[in-house]
């Protein structure tokens, strides 16, 4: 019996990992997908190191990016230059390194995304600044609390209207962070495609210690 026990069990793990491995890629592509923070563009709302769970499901409901919302989006063009995660380590640890990228718990090496938060969506005219020094959005100054202490809420001067279906966006920690101010040339005049919004970001969940949600 113990035997019978014993091959069932072998029978059915590789079916058993081959259906958790399919529950989490489904996860990762139409859920939610967990990030790692590269850089210190979002501190101290989100940390070097950080893991965030980004919500990829309600965009396809017709959510749309709002202001406020922090976002995951591809990169609109050049935004990270040659950036990326290096693949390091032994032949197995590279391995598993893809397995786990496959299923969302790691970046994918060479990875190309971007988050920071939204300050304009499309049709608003965004402009810095008022006379107190606050960005200001359709006229009216922009109350930012999450910006890192210390910086303003920008020293580089700007007035861009937004282009439907495009979002202008700021990192948190507006002196570490190249965003849309230093792509102002371009022909979106810094602004980022809707389409290539992964998601939005909605809770940092890993260290433990930094837990937190994100909100506008």
């Amino acid at each position: 019996m113990r035997r019978n026990r014993r091959r069932s069990l072998v029978t059915e793990m590789p079916v058993l990992l081959s259906v958790a491995l399919l529950i989490a890629l489904l996860l990762k592509t139409f859920l939610v997908q967990a990030f790692v923070i590269p850089s210190g563009s979002m501190e101290q709302t989100i940390r070097v190191g950080d893991r965030v769970l980004v919500d990829k499901l309600t965009p396809w409901f017709g959510d749309r990016p709002g202001r406020g919302d922090v976002v995951v989006f591809k990169d609109p063009g050049d935004w990270l230059g040659e950036a990326g995660v290096p693949a390091e380590g032994s032949a197995g640890i590279r391995a598993g390194r893809r397995v786990l990228s496959f299923i969302g718990l790691l970046p994918s090496a060479g990875e190309q995304d971007l988050i920071k938060r939204v300050v304009a969506v499309g049709g608003d005219r965004v402009k810095c600044c008022d006379a107190s020094g606050k960005i200001m959005v359709n006229g009216s100054p922009v109350r930012e609390p999450y910006v890192h202490p210390g910086n303003p809420p920008s020293e580089l001067i700007f007035d861009v209207r937004v282009p439907r279906g495009r979002l202008f966006v700021l990192g948190d920690h507006r002196s570490d962070s190249a965003d849309s101010r230093f792509h102002l040339a371009d022909p979106g005049h810094g602004t980022v495609p809707e389409d290539l919004v992964i998601g939005r970001a909605m809770v940092v969940a890993w260290p433990p210690g930094h837990w937190r949600p994100l909100s506008r």
